[in-house]
């Protein structure tokens, strides 16, 4: 009988990986956290003092369709919920976040840093009703957001890799930069789960439980 390879088994699996990415960058995981939330924070803040911005907002969404479409699709949840995680991956992960990152070091950074704002402004509350909304919507946001944090933490260790290829053990940049794409090929696969858990919530809680609960309150 052969005898068992003796790493069998104790491999790490995706997850694993990611979490071992993580950890051994946590410094920077904490420092993205604080940045994008309190981005973000910052954002709704200055939209409960200065309503106007949130205003803007939603009229900015009525004008491109966004809310026709939002509206539109309540009766389909799981319509509703694929293109949230279309939005989500596509329109603000690869666009945003991950393309301009692999074209330009940090970009997605920069790109994602005023979308943080940009939720912010659009969360905040304009009445009664929105905070209602905000009750489940809140956990949609705290999940949706940590699958960002970790794309943002994936652009920053391919940035840092690309122009420090020596802070991965890599010979050049090039090597540098396929060694950052590996990483961020780590950290993609826990953010898609995140997404897609973050999209079914907020599908569901937006078509079923904020009409109860804004009918409750009325």
């Amino acid at each position: 009988m052969p005898a068992a390879h003796p790493d069998r088994g104790t491999r790490p699996g995706p997850f694993g990986r990611a979490l071992r990415t993580v950890r051994d960058n946590l410094g920077a995981y904490l420092v993205v956290n604080a940045v994008m939330y309190g981005l973000s924070i910052a954002g709704f803040v200055t939209a409960l003092v200065f309503p106007e911005l949130n205003a803007a907002q939603v009229a900015s969404l009525q004008a491109d369709g966004t809310a026709d479409l939002v509206l539109s699709l309540l009766g389909n949840v799981w319509l509703f919920a694929l293109v949230i995680l279309g939005v989500n991956t596509v329109t603000v992960g690869a666009l945003s976040i991950l393309l301009p990152s692999m074209i330009v070091p940090f970009a997605g950074i920069a790109v994602f840093a005023y979308r943080a704002v940009d939720i912010g402004l659009t969360l905040a509350p304009a009445d009664r009703t929105g905070w209602v909304v905000l009750v489940p919507h809140s956990l949609t946001y705290l999940i949706e957001f940590q699958a960002y944090v970790l794309l943002v933490l994936g652009a920053y260790l391919l940035g840092r890799s690309w122009l420090r290829p020596a802070s991965v053990g890599a010979p050049n940049r090039r090597a540098g930069y396929v060694s950052g794409l590996r990483q961020i090929g780590r950290l993609s696969l826990p953010a898609l789960v995140l997404f897609v858990v973050g999209a079914v919530y907020e599908a569901f809680t937006l078509s079923y439980l904020v009409p109860v609960l804004v009918q409750a309150m009325s």
